[in-house]
């Protein structure tokens, strides 16, 4: 078992500082800031491997994790960042392989999911912060390195006659590129269908003027001329971004007190029912006055409600997918003032224009999107002291389930904001609103136009709850679904969940997600990958994979 208490494996923290990075470097010029890869072998996230050729782990993904939230946060001033390697030849050789076959199933596909997201943040950097990404490959571009470069605007290649772009996985592993790199290839670079797949399963990958024609990158140049090109291509997207902001705010540590073995923060606490498989999630909204204006946002800081308590809650969600990966369902709860919460979401609403509160605003809906992507059963509760109101009513939206309190007086309620209608988007692009109804518009509308909190009965007719029940049979319904979703396969609900909550027309990032719940989980446990003469468990020995050849 897995959890923050077990003594065989350390728990997973995701606590990152530039001042603690083994394995990037960070340097800012003004207005360019660039990233540099200098993966130190010696320094995985645990012992059994090397971390050569720059290849990666999850203790590399962190810091980069860290460094792109950073930038966004502490130095909205730089509008372009470089993505580069320290070592000669080499940008980047993808995840470390012995790491990927020494690892379990579910921390395969944590990994992916965690990787791809890092991936996903850049690219909405790029989309609403004004911080443009530009690779530097200057060397092997393999793998995970090349989805790496994928998720940046541009991408240069060096042109030396051995560097290579490639997505080896296919003809090498016998699995898929973990982090979106098929779909980006062909819905984000527009590589032409029978080029990539060439591409795809061409193990050497492809160079020079080719990478360039194939629309694999975007421009190349000889050793001599390199930094030069990147210079050029630097100054160009810095010239797309016309909005200078500033200056940034420090982030602070984000560290629960696990003493008893849950995780306590200031704003969320998760307390852990192992026997029944179980957790409740409880974020409290916030008791003091919060900022209304914009110089209030700014001298307040990280120390913000909106900031602080959505950074607990993303850092909550990773220790659940990492360290507790027996826990399948997770009950979140609230608790507070209805009306503290719509206040910090008609302040956020009202200084939106601003950068920093657009950050804030930003973050809690990637944190959002964190819930939709984690592979558990979520139910939201709703009883008396519950504040599922804006910005943490989209937090019961995107549970599986809402289970709402009828107490006969009317005091438990839900409410809708303004952030309800647009602000916190899932990948998909719409609201979970619009999710919900899809079929049914009016009923968003309807939902919006409430201009106060409403009871039990009207969230009924509205539709936002899947049951109400009365205080005689509310806790004993609870009761048995808890039991029932935990009696059920969990390979089992992650398909059905993952099939259930983006409803609609397809994003590139929903079909990355949908492929790796699908394509890439079962790839990982066949035996062909997996199995004793499998890809990943031969790779770096004298024996060649044997393969069941039948196709299913």
């Amino acid at each position: 078992m897995s959890d923050e208490t077990a003594a065989s494996t350390p728990p997973v923290s995701f606590s990152a500082h530039p001042a603690r990075y083994r394995h990037w470097r960070l340097t800012l010029t003004g207005q360019y800031a660039t990233l540099a890869m200098a993966v130190d072998p010696q320094h995985p996230q645990r012992p059994g491997y090397d971390l050569k050729l720059n290849s990666y782990d999850l203790a590399v993904d962190i810091e980069l994790a860290d460094a792109i939230q950073r930038l966004r946060f502490e130095h909205p001033e730089v509008k372009v960042v470089t993505l580069t390697s320290e070592r000669d030849r080499v940008f980047c050789a993808g995840a470390n392989i012995f790491m990927l076959a020494s690892s379990g199933h579910p921390f395969k596909v944590n990994f992916c999911k965690f990787t791809n997201e890092t991936r996903l943040a850049i690219e909405d950097a790029s989309a609403h912060s004004g911080q443009r990404y530009l690779a530097a490959c200057n060397g092997t571009t393999a793998g995970g390195g090349y989805e790496l470069a994928l998720a940046c605007d541009e991408i240069l290649l060096m042109d030396d006659g051995s560097s290579a772009v490639s997505l080896p996985e296919v003809p090498l592993l016998g699995v898929l590129p973990g982090t979106g790199g098929l779909t980006r290839v062909v819905d984000k670079r527009k590589v032409r269908r029978d080029l990539a797949d060439v591409f795809s399963t061409l193990a050497e990958g492809v160079r020079g003027k080719r990478a360039v024609e194939w629309r694999l990158v975007d421009g190349t140049a000889p050793r001599s001329k390199f930094p030069e090109l990147v210079q050029q291509r630097a100054q160009a997207l810095a010239a797309t971004v016309s909005a200078s902001k500033g200056p940034g705010i420090a982030l602070e540590p984000v560290d629960p007190d696990t003493a008893d073995g849950n995780l306590h923060y200031r704003y969320v606490t998760v307390t852990f029912d192992r026997a029944r498989r179980t957790a409740e999630l409880m974020l409290r909204a916030p008791v003091e006055p919060e900022p209304k204006t914009v110089e209030e946002f700014i001298a307040r800081g990280a120390k913000s409600w909106a900031l602080a308590a959505f950074l607990e809650l993303d850092d909550a969600l990773l220790r659940l997918r990492f360290n507790h990966e027996e826990i399948g369902l997770i009950l979140l709860k609230t608790r507070g003032e209805i009306e503290q919460v719509h206040a910090v979401d008609a302040a956020l609403a009202q200084c939106r224009d601003h950068w920093l509160v657009r950050e804030i605003i930003l973050h809690m809906a990637r944190t959002l999107r964190r819930v939709d992507l984690t592979g558990r059963s979520f139910f939201a509760v709703v009883d008396p002291g519950s504040c599922f109101a804006g910005s943490l009513l989209e937090l019961a939206l995107a549970a599986d389930r809402i289970y709402m309190l009828e107490d006969g007086v009317g005091s438990v309620k839900l409410a809708t904001s303004e952030l309800n209608a647009g602000a916190l988007p899932m990948s998909s692009g719409v609201t979970r609103l619009e999710t919900r109804f899809l079929g049914e518009p009016k009923r968003v509308a309807a939902a919006l136009k409430e201009n106060a909190p409403f009871a039990t009965a009207h969230a009924r007719d509205l539709g936002l709850c899947t049951v109400a029940a009365d205080e005689i049979d509310f806790d004993e319904e609870l009761r048995v679904a808890v039991e029932e979703r935990a009696s059920l396969s969990p390979d089992a609900l992650t398909g059905m969940e993952a099939s259930l909550r983006f409803a609609g027309s397809e994003t590139t990032a929903t079909k990355i997600f949908g492929r790796l719940s699908a394509w890439q989980n079962w790839i990982f446990i066949r035996p062909n990958a997996t199995g004793e003469r499998g890809t990943l468990s031969l790779y770096g020995k004298p024996e060649r994979p044997g393969f069941d050849w039948r196709r299913t």
